[in-house]
């Protein structure tokens, strides 16, 4: 049995609906596009012109899921966050790369949000807005550590951001670099920046701004090459002194280290329903290619060694699945969230997602090597899962702090 059809019994007819156009916009949009934006030897190309990139975008906006993922209160929260993973999970079984290149698009809208600024709202978050957002977090110095904020080397002194806001009069002026790991980081309009203010307390004494990107002094670097997520477009971020007004400084650093676990608490449990799509995808492909695939004169389906692993593969997946959808429920619930839950989800689920694009590979056999199947792109795709978003090592260090310490 395929896992196309979510189990959900209390879903409304509206939510339901809402799921199947989801599915049917990742089956008929994503898919296809995420093979073609795979296959490009340039990652110049994904971004160009005429690139079906835009297309998705396109379509993704005009089902309305912009609004989902800025987290727009709409009824019931815990009503919504299952939705809204459900309607990840889907985009997630689409294209992962494309999933979260859509998800992050939209992530300065919940900033702009808590500011209540009229003017920033009126740009970034009315209706039929085209700006496109980056989370710029990652420096060439600094990956996961930058979110560490329970660990010992929050604020240390001696550890140096790469980049930096000093305040200037009415406003701040900012210098340095955000890595070329920043997703969505040369086609952004507008960046949520998170930085260090003065740069001489650490990473606690931190902030973050909604950084317009077509301002003097900002530069950008060319796409990265990478093993997966191919159609996730990320890329450097330079700051030569841009100078942003006081007030596009949202997150002082008074409250910057509540921000970073609020934002892992979102992001990662939008990761690990994300992810579980990723692992039904998988298992799904493997599903129909082994009741297919004849070998020793009978589908391999026949096979115990091939029913097994199929079984193991849909425990995997329902496992993950239902921790993702228990995070989202306790959060929502308990606002602002309990990041340990999120980095459980994450975790897991990400590492759920590789082990079972792995067996499927393993089903699809010499077959599942190659470019004609989509397989060894989903494996890819995983691969880099266990590391963005906070490597998963570093996130469970975290995820224990919290546990033990409080």
């Amino acid at each position: 049995m395929a896992l196309v059809e979510q189990p959900s019994p209390d879903l409304q007819e509206t939510e339901a609906e809402l799921v199947a156009t989801v599915h049917r916009f990742a089956e008929e949009v994503m898919r296809p596009a995420g093979r073609e934006l795979d296959r490009l030897v340039d990652p110049a190309d994904v971004i160009a012109a005429g690139s079906p990139l835009w297309d998705v975008f396109a379509r993704y906006r005009q089902l309305g899921l912009d609004s989902l993922h800025a987290g727009i209160p709409d009824g019931d929260p815990v009503v919504q966050a299952r939705l809204g993973a459900m309607v990840n999970e889907e985009l997630g079984w689409g294209d992962s790369g494309l999933a979260v290149s859509l998800a992050v698009s939209n992530f300065h809208k919940f900033f702009v949000q808590l500011s209540g600024d009229a003017e920033m709202l009126e740009r970034y978050c009315s209706e039929g807005s085209t700006e496109i957002g980056c989370w710029a977090v990652t420096e060439p110095d600094h990956g996961s550590d930058s979110l560490g904020f329970n660990q010992p080397h929050w604020n240390d002194a001696a550890v140096k951001a790469n980049t930096v806001a000093r305040r200037d009069g009415d406003d701040y002026v900012i210098r340095g670099q955000k890595s070329a790991w920043v997703s969505n980081g040369t086609i952004a309009t507008v960046a949520t920046l998170f930085c260090t203010i003065d740069g001489d307390r650490g990473f606690g004494h931190g902030g973050v701004a909604v950084v317009p990107l077509d301002l003097p002094g900002v530069s950008r670097g060319k796409p990265l090459d990478k093993l997966g997520q191919r159609a996730l477009n990320q890329g450097e971020i330079y700051f030569d002194d841009v100078r942003i007004p006081a007030r596009n400084m949202l997150i002082p650093p008074e409250i910057y280290g509540f921000t970073v676990e609020g934002v892992l608490t979102i992001a990662n449990s939008f990761m690990g329903s994300t992810f579980v799509g990723c692992a039904r995808a998988a298992y799904e492909l493997a599903l129909a290619y082994a009741k297919e695939r004849v070998q020793g004169g009978v589908p391999i389906t026949d096979h115990q060694s091939v029913r097994a692993r199929l079984f193991s593969m849909f425990a995997r997946v329902e496992a993950a699945r239902a921790l993702a959808r228990r995070t989202v429920e306790i959060n929502a619930a308990q606002p602002p969230g309990l990041v340990q839950h999120s980095i459980a989800s994450k975790t897991f689920c990400t590492r759920t997602a590789f082990e079972v694009a792995s067996d499927a590979v393993q089903i699809f056999g010499g077959n599942g090597l190659t470019r004609e199947y989509p397989i060894e792109t989903i494996l890819r795709d995983a691969r880099a899962s266990m590391i963005e978003d906070g490597c998963n090592e570093m996130l469970g260090l975290v995820g224990a702090a919290k546990l033990i310490d409080g």
